[in-house]
């Protein structure tokens, strides 16, 4: 069995900041490459931050600036990427997320298709899934809200289409007052995530921010960390909540395998009483 090493580069994420997003993100990236890491899974969009006012005026297209910067350091480092950039296009913008493989090549670009109210004026709904086929196994990539409790249909599709590890660049918000004891990512987090893991045999792995919203609608709100891999026998590895808990969190993993295509899911999906239920 393939076995994978995966670090989660839960980091500060500043409204506005590209640069110093960016080399906050260089030095968890070079951090993971010392630890012999496969893949590096970095936040939603690190560029601007989530909703922040500036990405409507100063993001980049993909391929472009930004993006190179990490196709760059893929291939420096001859590891795999993922990680969440605003997109530029003709007619708005897109909250992306794409990965890039050892040699710096772009192998995903998803743009996120479970938009909060609060982002339609920030960003247009993505239109496409997608899965690569690596050495590892297949990968599939979708972003934070897509896996809430209501849209877990989109890891559903993605495991359809062979994905044996789903990568989540993620920006998990919670009021100020929240503190770890309330456990908000309970029912919010762990059981969707779970709930994939265990029906399809799959690695839903999830990278969020850490800090303080400046700017935008969630201003004031902060991002606390937590992030989370999940298998099917439970969570696997997780970050610390708070919000000044910027760490990498390396963990290794066997690749689950899973045979069963196309009819056969639905075969099994029936034979554990699944199918018609609103959550698949």
């Amino acid at each position: 069995m393939k076995h994978i090493t995966i670090a989660m580069a839960q980091m500060l994420v500043e409204g506005g900041e590209p640069e110093r997003n960016f080399a906050r993100a260089a030095k968890l990236i070079e951090e993971a490459a010392k630890k012999q890491c496969d893949i590096v899974l970095l936040p939603e969009t690190i560029d601007f931050a989530w909703t922040h006012p500036s990405s409507l005026s100063d993001a980049k297209p993909i391929p472009g600036e930004y993006s190179q910067i990490f196709a760059d350091m893929a291939k420096k480092h001859a590891m795999y990427i993922c990680v969440g950039l605003t997109e530029k296009r003709a007619n708005g913008n897109c909250n992306s997320a794409i990965l890039f493989d050892r040699n710096g090549k772009m192998r995903i670009k998803y743009s996120k298709i479970n938009l909060l109210t609060v982002e339609h004026p920030y960003y247009m709904v993505g239109s496409s899934l997608h899965v690569a086929e690596t050495e590892f196994g297949r990968i599939g990539v979708n972003i934070c809200a897509d896996n809430y409790p209501e849209s877990v249909c989109i890891a559903h599709t993605l495991c359809r289409m062979g994905a044996q590890i789903i990568l989540s660049p993620s920006s998990w918000t919670v009021d100020y007052a929240i503190t770890e004891a309330d456990d908000p990512y309970r029912d919010k987090w762990i059981a969707p995530l779970t709930h994939i893991a265990k029906l399809y045999n799959v690695l839903m792995v999830s990278t969020t921010g850490v800090g303080y919203i400046v700017g935008g609608p969630y201003e004031g709100k902060k991002m606390v960390g937590c992030s989370l891999a999940v298998g099917k026998d439970g969570i696997v590895a997780q970050g610390q909540f708070n919000e000044f808990a910027g760490e990498l969190i390396v963990f290794e993993s066997p690749v689950p395998q899973n045979q069963e295509k196309g009819t056969e899911i639905g075969d099994r999906l029936k034979s554990l009483g699944c199918i018609g239920a609103l959550n698949i």
